[in-house]
């Protein structure tokens, strides 16, 4: 089968840092789904481990990125219930195994849901690994009650135009009462957040406290922030309010949690790979979350966060999308679908 993958880490401009493949098709176990991939979409986290992680050398020929996915089932291991042949699939895969760049992918059944009925398999791509994220960010980390009743609390997303921003938006203004703040800081990133339903959208190239004040939110109750924590600190510090819930996903060099403790701050990070990378008792709460993603979807409440199609699924396409989210110009989801004929 076709596949995409590398052996060493190397910068986006290397010629071996993406390469095009042939692999043998794998064969489901256990709770295994093998899925025809339809469509996949690119996340800072491809980015990161193709620059920092080189193959094993106790593991497979190639490493094989990619973890968002659409596609049919075309098989299942013996031990598999929730799903058949033909039904149609969406997922974030499993950091621990190879990757969804691949013609053919084996996943764990818990970690998957039915695709919505509405989107094609290039929107539907676009979406699992970052509404994993941001449902578990808000609903389970940050432990928001769902609801629309009467509340004056707020929630500012730090970088509300990214991928995990752009359906994190979506999910508190559709499903919470929350006020929705979301930073911003070029005209059409600005626009495509106000689109996404946000009730103010902010400048996070100013000092965000300042910011906040202007548009009469001086205190903010929860605070997410999805990218350069490190910069943002101090005035992440300054604008939560007293007894308030900050919430990250990225990778600051370092966090100085007592700068929290004179506020009563609760600090929660969020991965989304945590319950399959350790088999937790509720790994299925993903397969939930994603069947239910796929009812707002179907019913018009949440929308697809595709912005960019970007071709088939190949070597050279990808690396056009990984150097396009490490220029940090990338809003929405970067996506690729379908798979070229003839050999590679």
């Amino acid at each position: 089968m076709k596949a995409v993958g590398y052996q060493n880490a190397h910068s986006i401009d290397h010629p071996e840092s993406l390469l095009d493949i042939t692999l043998p098709e794998p064969v489901p176990q256990g709770r295994d789904l093998l899925v025809e991939v339809k469509a996949v979409s690119v996340n800072p986290v491809d980015t990161k481990v193709r620059g920092s992680a080189s193959r094993s050398a106790d593991g497979p020929e190639y490493k094989v990125l990619g973890w968002d996915a659409s596609g049919i089932v075309r098989a299942v291991g013996p031990e598999v219930t929730l799903f058949q042949p033909g039904d149609r699939v969406w997922y974030a895969g499993s950091i621990a195994r190879q990757g969804t760049n691949s013609e053919l992918h084996l996943v764990d059944e818990r970690i998957v849901g039915h695709a919505p009925q509405s989107l094609d398999f290039a929107e539907a791509a676009a979406l699992p690994l970052t509404a994993i994220t941001a449902w578990e960010m808000l609903f389970d980390r940050l432990g928001v009650a769902p609801g629309k009743q009467p509340s004056r609390k707020s929630l500012l997303i730090i970088g509300a135009a990214g991928g995990v921003g752009s359906i994190l938006t979506q999910l508190a203004t559709r499903l919470t009462s929350l006020t929705v703040i979301g930073t911003a800081s070029r005209p059409e990133t600005r626009s495509w957040v106000r689109e996404l339903g946000a009730h103010h959208v902010i400048d996070h190239s100013l000092p965000l406290a300042e910011e906040l004040r202007r548009i009469g939110h001086p205190a903010v109750d929860y605070i997410v922030s999805l990218t350069q924590t490190d910069a943002h600190l101090p005035q992440i510090v300054e604008a939560i309010a007293p007894q308030g819930k900050f919430g990250l996903i990225d990778d600051p060099a370092s966090l100085d949690a007592t700068l929290f403790k004179r506020k009563a701050v609760s600090i929660h990070w969020e991965l989304m790979f945590t319950r399959s990378l350790f088999g937790t008792d509720d790994m299925i709460g993903q397969h939930h979350l994603l069947n239910e993603v796929a009812a707002l979807v179907d019913a018009g409440l949440i929308r697809t966060t595709l912005d960019q199609r970007m071709g088939p699924i190949n070597a050279a396409n990808l690396r056009r999308a990984h150097a396009l989210i490490e220029s940090g110009k990338a809003r929405g989801k970067l996506v690729l679908e379908g798979w070229e004929q003839g050999a590679v």
